[in-house]
C-alpha cells in the first residue's frame, strides 16, 4: 500500500531534524483540517471561513464590526463581506447600523445562527478530539507543553525582529 505524498516526502536524511518536524507538523495540520472541512461541507454544507465567522461571532455576542471580523480572522474585508453577506441571506447572522458611524455595521449571530453554530461547534470538537485519539492523555500534555516552549520562542523571536525594524 503506497502512502499518499504530503510535506513530509519533501524532507530526507540529510535536511535538519528541525524542517523534518516543521515539516511533520505541517503535515499533521493539514490532514486534520482537511477532516475538518471535509465535514462542515458533508454534514453541514458549510465551509471552515463561514464557521471561523461564526465562531468569532460567538465569542462577541454583542456583535462585532465588519473590520474588526476582518482583523480577527486574518483575511481582507472583502471576503468577510462575502461570506457575511451569504451569512445574512439565510438568517445566520444580522447587521445592524452603529450610532455615530454611518459607515460602519455591527455583525452579530441571529438566535438561528447560535443555535447552527453551537451543533457545529460540537461535532467540529468531535473532529479535532478523534484526532489525537491515537496519543495518550500523557502524551497531549506532553505534546502541548512542548509546542508551548516553541510558541513562547517564536514570540520572542518576533518580538526581537521587531524591536529591530523599529530601531532601524
Amino acid at each position: 500500500m503506497s502512502t499518499p505524498l504530503d510535506l513530509e516526502a519533501r524532507a530526507h536524511s540529510e535536511h535538519a531534524q528541525s524542517l523534518r518536524l516543521w515539516l511533520r507538523l505541517l503535515t499533521c495540520s493539514q490532514l486534520v483540517e482537511k477532516r475538518v472541512r471535509t465535514g462542515l461541507r458533508e454534514q453541514f454544507d458549510t465551509t471552515l471561513p463561514r464557521f471561523d465567522l461564526m465562531a468569532q461571532l460567538e465569542r462577541h455576542p454583542e456583535g462585532l464590526k465588519m473590520k474588526e471580523l476582518s482583523h480577527r480572522l486574518m483575511v481582507t474585508g472583502g471576503n468577510v463581506t462575502g461570506i457575511t453577506d451569504q451569512l445574512v441571506g439565510e438568517g445566520l447572522v444580522e447587521r445592524m447600523a452603529v450610532d455615530g458611524d454611518r459607515r460602519a455595521f455591527l455583525v452579530r449571530l441571529t438566535p438561528r445562527g447560535h443555535q447552527q453554530f453551537a451543533d457545529m461547534a460540537r461535532q467540529h470538537e468531535d473532529w479535532i478530539v478523534e484526532a489525537f485519539e491515537g496519543l495518550s492523555p500523557r502524551e497531549i500534555d506532553g505534546l502541548h507543553k512542548l509546542l508551548g516552549k516553541v510558541k513562547q520562542h517564536q514570540l520572542a523571536l518576533n518580538q526581537r525582529q521587531a524591536d529591530t525594524a523599529d530601531s532601524e
